[in-house]
């Protein structure tokens, strides 16, 4: 199957993927993950809202259907009661796939009687997961069974089973673009907003490979230290971090424990300028990540 025919609307665009929403209650947070034939498909599947719930829109998507059924989960309208909204008064709602998650992890899901084979959803506690243009139903199985068993962060248990989708057939038509968007309460940047998550591969002959490897990425730059963890800067530690400030030039000072404090400001400055600064700790331990990254760079 090649391409996608046009519905009556002339400019509607067909975006046929396969896509997973998913719920952690204990984290607290939303997540959808996507893959799609189609030119960055961040940009039109994944909608969510921290404390709200997730919206995913595919197949000749209405991209309203995000913000809107975003509002009217706000509102305290159920999943099903968002897609019948949504749907009413749609004429091309036959086209349509979308999926609705909420804060509780209540699941509803719609696929149009005109999406394009195969196409169709399976809905659970804290998931939805929904593909068109599909090799077969397995996609979506395959999704749903591995989301379910599978631990670890919703990040991780999300990709999983986006990948477990591709291996089972996913999109009949081929490989181009796949997203990751994950909102928590004040979950990104700086604590500012909600979007703790946001990776978009728009363009790659391998997207999941891709968005995994983004992801290792965000989790070095953008996770935040365990309160647990950290390693005293003494030692062997302070031995290797002095090693490599000094051959990246960001230290040229003894190497004994009482000059740990301008060892200490140095690799601060080297952490803040290699963009890891949401690793930096307060408590006077070195993030684990960021010693690594340091040792890394200076080739220890």
């Amino acid at each position: 199957m090649s391409g996608c025919p046009a519905p009556n609307a002339p400019l509607l665009r067909c975006v046929s993927t396969f896509s997973i929403i998913g719920y952690d209650p204990t984290a607290q947070e939303w997540g959808i993950a996507v893959q799609s034939k189609f030119l960055a498909v961040g940009a039109v599947v994944p909608w969510a809202k921290a404390g709200v719930g997730a919206i995913a829109t595919q197949s000749y998507a209405n991209t309203s259907y995000g913000p809107r059924g975003l509002t009217l989960l706000e509102a305290g309208l159920t999943p099903d009661e968002v897609v019948e909204v949504l749907t009413r008064d749609d004429p091309d709602k036959d086209y349509r796939q979308f999926a609705v998650v909420d804060r509780h992890g209540r699941a509803a899901a719609f696929t149009g009687a005109r999406c394009y084979d195969w196409a169709g959803h399976i809905t659970g506690q804290n998931f939805s997961c929904q593909g068109n243009i599909l090799v077969s139903e397995a996609t979506v199985q395959a999704m749903a069974a591995t989301f379910q068993s599978s631990e670890g962060t919703l990040a991780e248990r999300l990709i999983r089973a986006l990948d477990a989708g591709q291996q089972a057939g996913g999109d009949a038509r081929g490989r181009q673009s796949a997203a990751l968007l994950v909102v928590k309460e004040r979950g990104g940047y700086g604590g500012f907003n909600d979007r703790a998550i946001d990776l978009r591969v728009d363009d790659h002959p391998e997207p999941i490979a891709e968005l995994l490897r983004l992801y290792e990425m965000h989790r070095l730059y953008f996770e935040r230290p365990r309160p647990e963890g950290g390693l005293p800067l003494s030692g062997e530690v302070l031995q290797y971090t002095v090693d490599a400030l000094r051959r990246l030039g960001w230290y040229t000072g003894p190497q004994t424990e009482t000059d740990a404090p301008e060892v200490w400001e140095a690799l601060r400055n080297f952490a803040h300028t290699e963009n890891l600064e949401q690793r930096w700790r307060d408590d006077g331990r070195v993030d684990e990540q960021v010693y690594a990254y340091l040792r890394r760079k200076a080739e220890l």
